[in-house]
């Protein structure tokens, strides 16, 4: 499998040496509200986020009528026609609007909102069909993993594939909310990048904030993380989410981890070179000019000013060049070879 470790959504590429692509996961915590959908999307632009997410289930399209979750999907689907307004919204507020798709139908009204990606839910990674149709439509695709084995998502990745298109980015997740941390294994990230040379990223289920930035630390190219205004509200996703303080922290921790992570290099700081918190050599006593110069001669002290340390034995033996005052730091010029 051809390595592909970087995408484009929208104007934003996603993956190594990147910023972490951030998603604020509004799931259901609209309530059905189109009022509430527009504070979420307020929040999550305030937060410092790169796109707001819902979810366009349709209980129909999920579950039998008699089945016990059919009423629980049915009261809290996201109606479809404020897609076009919430795109809209969201845009002016200087973020992207994300969908979780379930169905054809889904697929097709974000066309017409002209989408920048689609996500596919982990329960929809195995649905061969969806993922045929979705992909046909040559946006990116976010495909989380959980409940996945490797074969799983081989198998996905291929069917994406075999409709031209190379734009996938893999989400390690769990399908348990909350996930306890010890259910969270970030290192799988390293299993999916190995394995299919994608960019992966992380959808956090767990509680709180920590997690998102160490999985940035450790290589994630994009965040999912579901958010509530409140989650005293009612509703089957509020308890688990943050709120809009805790994403715009989690936002910032992110920026903080990327700055900290630096380079592969192991140099001196500019900025310590400044301080020259290190020793040097010194001339210990007067030495004059011309004079043989001895290690009794030589000290060593801070700061960084003269010649290094590490060169005391090969200073030994040489000759002054010019009168050297005790306290001097000692230059390579100083001397004679």
């Amino acid at each position: 499998m051809e390595m592909n470790l970087k995408i484009k959504v929208a104007n934003r590429l996603i993956g190594e040496e990147e910023p972490a692509f951030i998603i604020a996961e509004a799931g259901s915590n609209h309530n059905g509200k189109l009022s509430q959908a527009k504070e979420l999307i307020d929040a999550a632009s305030r937060g410092g986020v790169d796109a707001v997410k819902f979810q366009l289930f349709k209980a129909e399209f999920l579950y039998a009528p008699q089945h016990p979750a059919f009423s629980i999907v049915k009261e809290n689907e996201f109606p479809r026609d404020w897609l076009a307004e919430l795109t809209t919204y969201a845009n002016k507020k200087g973020i992207l609007f994300l969908a979780s798709v379930f169905d054809r139908e889904a697929v097709d009204l974000l066309m017409k909102t002209d989408t920048p990606a689609f996500k596919i839910a982990s329960s929809d990674t195995v649905n061969l069909p969806l993922l045929r149709y979705a992909a046909s439509k040559k946006k990116p695709i976010f495909l989380s993993t959980a409940m996945c084995n490797l074969a799983d998502i081989y198998e996905a990745i291929e069917v994406i594939r075999n409709e031209g298109n190379e734009q996938i980015v893999l989400m390690q997740c769990s399908a348990l909310y909350p996930t306890e941390p010890s259910q969270v294994h970030l290192r799988a990230m390293d299993a999916l990048k190995g394995a299919f040379r994608r960019p992966v990223g992380f959808s956090d289920h767990s509680l709180g904030i920590l997690l998102p930035p160490v999985a940035v630390a450790r290589g994630a190219c994009a965040i999912e993380k579901h958010f509530t205004l409140s989650r005293k509200m009612k509703g089957p996703d509020h308890s688990y989410a943050i709120e809009p303080d805790e994403l715009k922290l989690m936002a910032q921790n992110i920026r903080t981890v990327e700055q900290s992570l630096g380079s592969l290099e192991k140099v001196m700081l500019p900025e310590e070179k400044k301080l020259a918190r290190r020793e040097s050599l010194f001339a210990r006593q007067d030495i004059g000019q011309n004079k043989e110069i001895t290690a009794e001669m030589i000290e060593v002290k801070r700061p960084a000013t003269g010649v290094e340390a590490r060169f005391f034995l090969a200073f030994v033996g040489r000759k002054a060049k010019r009168a050297i005052k005790k306290g001097d730091p000692l230059l390579w010029q100083d001397a004679e070879a």
